[in-house]
């Protein structure tokens, strides 16, 4: 009975204790939801913070400046253009977001691919050839429309999966990722090919298969191309915030939903900047070796390289060498010698012949004395 006295009295002790720190306590999700409220009484951002923030770019101006990098042009119109392109998005997210009709829906997300399909062939690549623009827009659009529309049905809850609050920024976070892998993926694949070209020709005349062919090389792109997203999703969360958390943070949502969604969203990326990149590199090795197999890097063609406004110094010099390739002295270019005239070449010709002639002597004369 004592044993059962003392059981008895210790549950109480404990019961009382534990109702004592559940009454003085508070709990982890209201503490963040206090703060939540305090945060959402603050003003929204204007016009004027922006302008605020834009006051340091006169950092990346002043060291631009200083040390003759000639890209403060580049700094002030990329800023401007940031500015404006942010603000039009914005815009148009918030009257499309308050629709529901899937056509304007998944007629966004057509856009949204054929603008990176536009950049990786015309702009990322250094040469294309015939179907490239085609073949990488299907890589691209079904991959990260697919993709989303299987996380926000099944991991983000979202019902139905082309709700457009949820399916345009996800499926604009993976056009973004599968833009970069396709663009390094493809450049792989023909760097690929014209750096072992006698290698590949040389198996296909000794009868190698087209796939046996085109292995090694989808091998050698897909590694390339997959390893920057492995590399952000090892760091993500330990060397780095990712935008999404960030993004809840500062609307003041909880932490730990905020996570998870994170990593819903960095599996999603990985796993539909790897599907867009086997599809294109797949596709782009195929049509270089066709089906007789031959490689046909005749196919390419080269790109104009498209000058940044960034490298206004660059192109400066650029135009100054050109003149003086053409004989012509640039006016305002005090650095550079003259070109020498014909004169002057002929003297020093002769007087470098005469010097060289005059060395033989001496060495023929020496020869000689040490012979007798």
């Amino acid at each position: 009975m004592s044993l059962l006295y003392s059981a008895f009295h210790v549950v109480g002790a404990a019961s009382d204790a534990a109702a004592q720190w559940q009454r003085h306590s508070t709990p982890l999700p209201g503490a963040v939801h206090s703060a939540a409220d305090e945060d959402q009484q603050q003003a929204p951002l204007t016009w004027l913070n922006v302008g605020i923030a834009s006051l340091l770019l006169v950092i990346n101006i002043a060291i631009s400046t200083c040390l003759g990098l000639g890209l403060s042009r580049g700094f002030i119109v990329s800023a401007a253009r940031c500015v404006v392109q942010l603000t039009v998005l914005g815009l148009f997210l918030n009257q499309l977001f308050l629709t529901k009709n899937p056509v304007y829906i998944f007629g966004t997300s057509v856009g949204l691919g054929t603008l990176a399909a536009f950049e990786v062939t015309y702009w990322r690549s250094k040469h294309r050839f015939p179907g490239m623009f085609a073949g990488v827009f299907v890589a691209i659009t079904s991959s990260a429309v697919g993709v989303a529309l299987f996380g926000n049905s099944l991991s983000l809850n979202t019902h139905p999966a082309y709700t457009a609050q949820k399916f345009i920024p996800t499926v604009g976070m993976l056009f973004g990722a599968n833009l970069i892998g396709v663009s390094i993926g493809v450049n792989a694949v023909m760097s690929s090919l014209d750096t072992h070209r006698d290698r590949i020709e040389n198996a296909l005349c000794y009868g190698a298969s087209r796939w046996e062919t085109m292995k090694p090389v989808v091998v050698t792109s897909l590694k390339s191309a997959t390893v920057p997203s492995i590399s952000n999703m090892s760091a993500c969360g330990l060397l780095s915030i990712p935008g999404l958390m960030v993004g809840w943070s500062l609307s003041g949502a909880d932490t730990i939903v905020a996570s998870r969604y994170q990593m819903v969203v960095m599996i999603m990326l990985t796993a539909s900047t790897a599907l867009s990149t086997m599809l294109a590199v797949i596709f782009s090795a195929s049509v270089l070796i066709n089906s007789t197999p031959m490689l046909r890097l005749d196919l390419l063609t080269a790109n104009k390289p498209k000058a940044p406004v960034a490298a206004s110094g660059a192109n400066r010099t650029t135009s100054r060498m050109a003149l003086i390739r053409a004989g012509r002295r640039p006016k305002a270019d005090l650095y550079l010698p003259r070109k020498p005239s014909s004169v002057a070449v002929a003297t020093a010709t002769t007087s470098s012949s005469a010097t060289i002639h005059s060395h033989s002597g001496v060495r023929l004369i020496s020869a000689a004395a040490a012979g007798r």
